[in-house]
């Protein structure tokens, strides 16, 4: 059976350690979430504005950024991502879209804020006017081993792509997860795509009134 759009759609985030399977699973969540007469817009951070293009230098080592500085440019770009009039976060959802975005302040927490005061970077992202909560987080995990061999297909890498680093971010989110009263699932994308599509769908749905 499909459900008529809401008048005001549902905020999706997809969480994870690079490799573990985010722009795959956005993909078939999409795919099925249409299928069932939903609007749908897809959305990543670090955004495409001038805030994100710095991000993406930093991320990629072409410029050097302390940890404080990526937390801050991170908020700031998280902020332009929800209040863009044109295609932010608040405007599709507000135009009956359900948004799909990879990545949002859980990756500030788990990685900025191990890196740097986890308090400060708290409070910004959470006690911030201007950043939504989401609906649903999904968090996709995967062992670091098995991310790092998926990450070495790949022509290039971020400065947060070591085991270690990987090791030590996978234990935060759960820190960040225990913390925060958000709705998270957590999905084992070690699973066969299908079995770990199934129970993402699956939330996607209840979130949506799909029945």
């Amino acid at each position: 059976m499909t459900e008529k759009n809401n008048r005001t759609g549902k905020f999706i985030v997809f969480e994870g350690l690079d490799g573990s399977g985010k722009t795959k699973h956005i993909g078939l969540l999409k795919e099925h979430l249409v299928q069932r007469g939903r609007r749908i817009h897809v959305t990543t951070e670090p955004t495409n504005s001038q805030l994100g293009g710095m991000l993406r230098d930093a991320l990629s080592g072409i410029t050097q950024r302390s940890p404080c500085e990526m937390a801050a440019l991170f908020l700031l770009d998280r902020i332009f991502h929800n209040v863009n009039p044109v295609s932010g976060i608040n405007k599709m959802l507000s135009d009956g879209y359900d948004v799909i975005c990879d990545r949002y302040y859980y990756s500030s927490l788990a990685y900025q804020g191990t890196e740097t005061d986890f308090d400060w970077v708290l409070a910004m992202n959470i006690n911030c006017p201007e950043i939504r909560r989401p609906d649903l987080c999904i968090f996709l995990d995967l062992d670091p081993d098995i991310c790092i061999k998926r990450l070495q297909r790949r022509t290039t890498t971020d400065i947060y792509e070591t085991k270690e680093r990987l090791e030590k971010y996978r234990a935060a989110y759960f820190r960040v997860f225990d913390l925060l009263d958000d709705r998270v699932i957590v999905v084992n994308t070690a699973d066969e795509i299908v079995v770990a599509a199934e129970k993402i769908a699956k939330a996607a749905d209840d979130i949506c009134n799909i029945t």
